[in-house]
């Protein structure tokens, strides 16, 4: 374990990178998220939309397969986001205050 392998601190640095990346597109995606869950409240709109859902979720997949990610852990990963998305929209609708 003490040994120093130059070729795996390169991978690790290439992955800390891309972690860095997904956490700022995160950022982006809930930043706008935000936006649209503001927008809801102020018209009255329910927070989640099922049919945009679906879309998203058949969306992603396909663009798993295309990419060689495993659809099924893309679809876990865009309703764990569209859950917290959930989440926030439902808080801000509560709470005029939020956002």
């Amino acid at each position: 374990m003490g040994d120093h392998d130059e070729v795996l601190d390169e991978y690790r640095s290439s992955i800390d990178n891309i972690d860095a990346a997904l956490v700022h597109l995160l950022a982006e995606r809930f930043k706008i998220t935000r936006q649209v869950g503001d927008y809801k409240a102020e018209v009255g709109l329910p927070v989640a939309d099922p049919e945009r859902e679906a879309l998203q979720v058949a969306r992603m997949r396909a663009l798993a397969e295309e990419a060689g990610v495993d659809p099924v852990f893309s679809e876990k990963f865009l309703r764990f986001v569209i859950d917290e998305v959930i989440r926030h929209h439902t808080r801000a609708g509560s709470d005029p205050n939020d956002g």
